[in-house]
């Protein structure tokens, strides 16, 4: 018997994908970061000798930026609630004002006479520490039951800082804020003033470069740490304990670690803040203030608007929190806006509320992500279309397919088969 094979036809060639697309570089994102850098360099030169209530307006929204920024690492990143913002403010401005303060400014008072830097500097690891000291509390704690534990803070830092008047000066007039000093520049006014482009730079520009580039410093090293190993382990935490316990991160030394590192970003918004108002005066009450409640909802809906764990976010957010409140306060000033408002009216700070808190609102409802969700769609979008043409496959042809010869039966001499033979 003899068998007759076919010829196996070779297989189709395989269709080569196309190369990959060279990577463009984003132009368009490095042309607009280089334009914001500049406007913010030169915009005490734009606003000119006029418009110092317009750069303290700009100062305010950095304050708030750094604030949230560090709200927004612990939240956002770390999945741990906290109220405890005003309390860190509280204890950088404070601290700042002893440690940097005149000793014989007067005998009520406590004062080093520390170099300002040295003073900003301690004033952040102080809040750190005492971060860190909150740090059995906020490690086995999580969700409202840390926001709430939390919130004590606010009220301690209420009561300690009517206590120790010597520190903090009392709620009655408070103590002034040393002048920042940065080898033998001071960030004060001065006569003569130096000028650029005819504007003279005195106290308020002085002080918005500084406070610029305390909000850079800060923005670098949270996206840095947002990258790294640390925001590795914040966001497992936050994700899933359980799982993150497995994989070998000690949950309760990443809960404590996020606290302090937010606490020391509170404590730079502190000494800001008494930089920015040339006075370090605690609150009377829980409720209104520098240091108050009102703060705490501030800097939270800060990052809910930003979008919780973006640090770009927190710096909108800021913008749109803060910065309301002060440009309604500077128009009732410079124009008489709400001028008719009597008791229980419409007034600045309560209209700047009502619209971050409609802000929140439809953030919650529409935009879960916030501010960052809608920058990151409208990026992702753009890159697909410029994406588009490139990924688009080129027509290949492909040969026919070639159906093999049949195979003619074989020879079986005459023989019939079995259902055959029965037939």
């Amino acid at each position: 018997m003899s068998e007759t094979l076919a010829p196996v036809s070779p297989a189709p060639p395989a269709a080569v994908p196309p190369p990959p697309a060279p990577r463009r570089r984003n132009w368009l994102k490095t042309g607009a970061t280089v334009a914001l850098v500049v406007v913010l360099l030169a915009l005490p030169v734009l606003v000119g000798s006029g418009g110092v209530g317009y750069l303290k307006l700009a100062q305010y929204v950095l304050i708030g930026a750094v604030g949230g920024i560090g709200l927004t690492l612990l939240v956002g990143q770390a999945g741990q609630l906290s109220l405890a913002h005003p309390f860190f403010l509280l204890v950088g401005a404070v601290t700042y004002a002893t440690l940097a303060g005149d000793p014989e400014e007067s005998e009520d008072l406590v004062g080093l006479g520390l170099p300002p830097v040295i003073a900003v500097i301690g004033a952040v690891l102080l809040c750190g520490l005492v971060g860190l000291a909150f740090a059995p509390v906020a490690g086995r704690l999580r969700g409202i039951y840390l926001g709430v534990a939390s919130l004590s803070l606010v009220f301690l830092g209420l009561w300690l800082g009517q206590s120790l008047d010597m520190f903090s000066g009392g709620t009655s007039s408070g103590r002034n804020a040393p002048v920042f000093e940065l080898f033998g520049f001071e960030f004060a006014n001065s006569r003569p003033a130096p000028t650029i482009a005819g504007v003279p730079i005195q106290k308020q520009q002085r002080l918005w470069y500084l406070f610029l580039a305390f909000a850079a410093g800060a923005y670098l090293l949270a996206r840095g740490a947002v990258n790294s190993r640390i925001g590795r382990s914040w966001r497992a935490v936050r994700d899933n304990e359980a799982a993150a316990t497995a994989m070998g991160v000690n949950v309760i030394r990443v809960k404590a670690g996020a606290f302090t590192i937010s606490s020391a970003f509170a404590g730079l918004a502190g000494v800001m803040t008494a930089l920015w108002l040339d006075l370090v005066k605690p609150d009377e009450n829980e409720f209104t203030g520098t240091y108050s409640l009102t703060v705490s909802i501030a800097f939270l809906a800060v990052i809910i608007i930003g979008g919780l764990g973006s640090v770009p976010g927190a710096v909108v957010g800021s913008a749109l929190v803060f910065g309301l409140q002060q440009f309604f306060l500077l128009g009732s000033q410079e124009f008489g806006w709400f001028a008719d408002a009597g008791f229980g009216g419409f007034s600045a700070v309560i209209v700047s509320t009502f619209v971050y808190g409609a802000a929140i609102v439809l953030v919650v409802l529409f935009e879960p992500q916030g501010m960052a969700g809608i920058g990151r769609r409208l990026l992702a979008r753009r890159s697909a279309t410029a994406r588009a043409p490139a990924a688009t496959p080129p027509a290949t042809t492909q040969p026919p397919m070639t159906q093999p010869p049949a195979v003619p039966p074989a020879d079986d001499g005459g023989r019939t088969t079995p259902r055959e033979d029965r037939s």
